[in-house]
């Protein structure tokens, strides 16, 4: 299996075919050991923490998709101790801990034909991203709904951009990007506390920690039209600071933010600016951005069938990684989640400093991994080494020959990597 240049965010897309339905079954918790941890102690990782029966009708799909529903879509998100769960118009939370169900809930007075598109795990609430169907031609609106984590009670409901929502919410307030500005509210009241404008049509964001970093581009995010400055939002307070470059424009598409570091996308390659003054800091020919290991800061890069790990801050090489399969999915302290696919599947850990396996679960079927495309969160645990897989742990007989065959017993599970 091999990386290919920019692979990982088409995968990404592909796997937005995601979670589950309106109700679920209770499961089983289970401590399976990983087989193997390198010459090195465990501590518990690749350990299978607990696995919750899937209703509906799955798939065992073959390549990169795995075990999927046969139809719709569903979204999944891990974090604050919650794994949320939504398909259609119903969600639920689980204890990440246990996969005890805490709530399901209904998001009712909706038109028929709207849907989740977006799951989001914050403490003491859960957001969920509702897209309603268009009237006539055009497009559809989106509400971000706000839900007590604790009791699984709408608290409130914000009008939203079709790609954004919330990105940072608690029991208090929240702040969700919509379509011409991005605006905090109080939960309790929905009074705007605050509001920052955007302009009249759809900008490209990305969060870094507390600052989210919105652009000014005449065309929006779906245009040609050159980004000539950023919004860089305290998400916290609503200060707001323009950041402008040296040039009339930064050298590509906005493609990412981490470490206080604004990263653009062009043909020639990858370009750092700084998020505070707008300077050049860098530039790397012929690689795109990957993914960023959050609890180190780190950001890869793929060039060909490499993965390479910078400092965002210089751009200097840290970690040169040796090929990884097209399994990969996240990277946590410098050891890689990947997936193989098929009927062997594994979740199984790789260090990139020693370049080798350091743990592998039990096997498991068809297995899925869950990403939310935002970069706000997903089914990756951002606070600790919980992931959650669906997985399929038997498998009936296709319908037919080009279709695949169906999953008798799909399975939600949570892995300590």
């Amino acid at each position: 299996m091999r990386i290919a240049c920019g692979s990982l965010w088409m995968r990404r897309g592909v796997l937005a075919i995601v979670l589950l339905g309106a109700a679920f079954i209770p499961g089983r918790a289970v401590t399976s050991a990983s087989h193997s941890c390198a010459g090195r102690p465990c501590d518990g990782a690749g350990r299978i923490l607990w696995e919750e029966r899937l209703p509906g009708a799955w798939l065992a799909a073959a390549g990169e998709l795995g075990t999927v529903p046969s139809s719709g879509q569903a979204y999944a998100a891990a974090g604050s101790g919650v794994a949320a769960v939504g398909r259609g118009t119903a969600i639920a939370a689980y204890s990440l801990a246990s996969g005890r169900r805490l709530w399901t809930a209904q998001l009712g007075g909706y038109p028929a034909g709207s849907a989740i598109v977006s799951v989001r795990a914050w403490p003491g609430v859960v957001t969920a991203g509702l897209m309603e169907p268009p009237p006539g031609a055009g497009a559809g609106s989106r509400t971000e709904i706000v839900i007590s984590a604790r009791t699984g009670s709408i608290l409130h409901a914000y009008p939203a951009a079709a790609y954004g929502g919330a990105v940072a919410a608690g029991t208090a307030s929240s702040v969700v990007v919509g379509t011409t500005a991005v605006t905090g509210y109080d939960n309790s009241t929905g009074r705007v506390l605050w509001s920052r404008d955007t302009g009249g049509v759809a900008q490209a964001w990305r969060l870094d920690g507390d600052d989210l970093f919105v652009t000014v581009s005449a065309g929006g995010y779906l245009g040609a039209s050159p980004v000539t400055a950023l919004r860089r939002i305290d998400v916290q307070t609503g200060a707001e600071r323009i950041v402008v470059p040296a040039g009339k424009a930064f050298a590509g598409s906005f493609s990412g933010a981490v470490d206080g570091v604004a990263l653009f996308s062009s043909a020639a390659g990858l370009s750092g600016y700084s998020g505070a003054s707008g300077r050049l800091l860098w530039q790397r020919a012929g690689v795109v951005p990957e993914m960023v290991d959050q609890a180190r800061q780190t950001l890869y890069v793929a060039s060909g069938d490499a993965l390479t790990g910078l400092n965002p801050v210089t751009g200097a090489a840290i970690t040169r990684a040796s090929t990884l399969g097209s399994g990969l999915y996240a990277i946590r302290s410098g050891d890689a989640l990947e997936l193989n696919q098929g009927a062997l599947g594994e979740a199984w850990g790789y260090s990139l400093a020693s370049r080798t396996v350091v743990w592998t679960d039990t096997p498991l079927s068809w297995p899925h991994f869950f990403v939310d495309l935002s970069g706000v969160g997903g089914s990756a645990d951002p606070d600790s080494n919980t992931v959650i897989l669906a997985a399929c742990a038997k498998v009936g007989t296709a319908a037919g020959s080009a279709s695949a065959p169906r999953c008798l017993r799909p399975e939600l599970v949570a892995i300590d990597r």
